[in-house]
């Protein structure tokens, strides 16, 4: 398991590109026929990756959770990004279809990842969270989401906003997650852009089309900074920091966040002319 240890909005002015990259970007969750994992010390986020092509995947509990097995105090949310598959939590099947999302609620104790087919095999991306309360198992589909039209052409911000697990739609302790999918045409992500007092987030860039990129914002909003993202490449942004972004192209991505507050709308909004 990589792991990740807090960085302070005051040591982040003094780093370079390299620096920048080694703290916050995290280029390596997807390998075929396993499970990778990254874990931030910024409220105890885990993302991962898993990718069963030629046979299932089990996740188990890392030696740095010191735990019986994985979400004994944890909660997770996954999201398929790529072919259908089907994700096995105590027995129970649940079919992933790209864009699909599945709730586990702490307790759950086994876990596989199964893809239909090696030729087009699911590709999971994983968010957990510590839990201090079991809540239910939920599949969302795509069609079971929340979703909300925002942006325009015009803007060139043009999307839709899939929100899966937070109040009111999937219950869970502290982890809120969902995805983006930015128009054709569209290349901005939440600008004007904020920062989030009481909760870190993790973007997770994909359906990024070859020789493209993402810039990701990043930094407090007089102190802003960049990082260059690729297909299937992730964020760590503390709450202290913006979290932006700019394409080549239109691409897709997902957001999980968690801390303190649930509340989709707590956020601290920074006007764009006040950004340096």
């Amino acid at each position: 398991m990589d792991i990740r240890y807090s960085v302070s909005k005051n040591e982040f002015k003094g780093m370079d590109t390299a620096a920048l990259r080694e703290n916050f970007l995290i280029d390596d969750l997807f390998e075929d026929d396993k499970i990778k994992l990254c874990y931030s010390h910024f409220d105890r986020i885990i993302a991962g990756g898993a990718v069963p092509v030629n046979k299932e995947l089990v996740l188990e509990a890392a030696g740095e959770l010191a735990a019986k097995y994985f979400l004994e105090r944890r909660e997770m949310g996954i999201i398929n990004i790529a072919g259908d598959g089907f994700v096995v939590a105590d027995g129970v099947s649940y079919p992933m279809k790209k864009y699909d999302c599945l709730y586990l609620g702490r307790g759950t104790k086994e876990i596989k990842f199964v893809s239909d087919s090696s030729e087009n095999p699911a590709v999971f991306y994983i968010n957990s969270t510590p839990a201090h309360k079991e809540y239910p198992t939920v599949h969302i589909p795509k069609e079971k989401a929340v979703n909300v039209a925002l942006g325009s052409s015009a803007d060139c911000n043009e999307r839709i906003i899939y929100k899966y697990i937070l109040p009111g739609n999937v219950e869970s302790c502290q982890l809120v997650m969902g995805l983006t999918i930015l128009a054709e045409g569209s290349v901005w992500n939440t600008m004007p852009t904020h920062t989030h007092e009481r909760r870190m987030e993790v973007y997770l860039y994909f359906d990024v089309p070859e020789n493209h990129t993402v810039f990701h914002m990043m930094g407090p909003g007089d102190e802003t900074r960049h990082i260059t993202v690729r297909d299937r490449q992730a964020v760590i942004s503390p709450s202290w920091s913006i979290h932006s972004g700019v394409g080549t192209k239109n691409y897709s991505f997902i957001w999980g966040m968690c801390g303190e507050n649930q509340d989709f709308d707590d956020m601290q909004g920074i006007p764009t002319d006040n950004l340096l």
